[in-house]
């Protein structure tokens, strides 16, 4: 359930952004903005490449969470990427704003996720049993 979980954080916060849900060509630089305040600490021109790359990020660890393939390694990948983003906004916004957010929650559920043994009902399964 960890695993179906933190794929739909990921895949939900991606896919409003690009506006598959909402419809709002806005999104993307209502994002921008926000990227660059919780990134207040990188260059402004940094911002839109910062908020590609995490993007992208949380669209493959997402998929890759969903279908259960690579499990520990997008486990991990994406503990350290939402780590990130909440050092990022405990830098710009004071402790409290991640904490608001459970960005920390989501982190640890990765981590805990990374730390499985096994993962039931994934392709990773199928692909031991083989």
């Amino acid at each position: 359930m960890v695993r179906l979980a933190l794929a739909s954080g990921f895949l939900s916060a991606a896919s409003g952004r690009i506006s598959f849900i909402n419809g709002n060509p806005d999104c993307w630089q209502n994002f921008l903005a926000y990227a660059g305040k919780v990134n207040s600490f990188a260059p402004a021109s940094f911002v839109p490449a910062l908020a590609l790359v995490s993007t992208t990020l949380e669209i493959v660890f997402g998929i890759l969470l969903l279908i259960g393939y690579k499990t520990k390694w997008a486990a991990t990948g994406a503990s350290v990427l939402t780590l990130l983003f909440a050092l990022a906004m405990a830098y710009s916004f004071g402790i409290k704003e991640p904490f608001d957010y459970s960005v920390f929650a989501f982190s640890s559920a990765a981590f805990l996720l990374a730390a499985m043994p096994k993962y039931r009902w994934s392709i990773d399964e199928l692909l031991l049993k083989k």
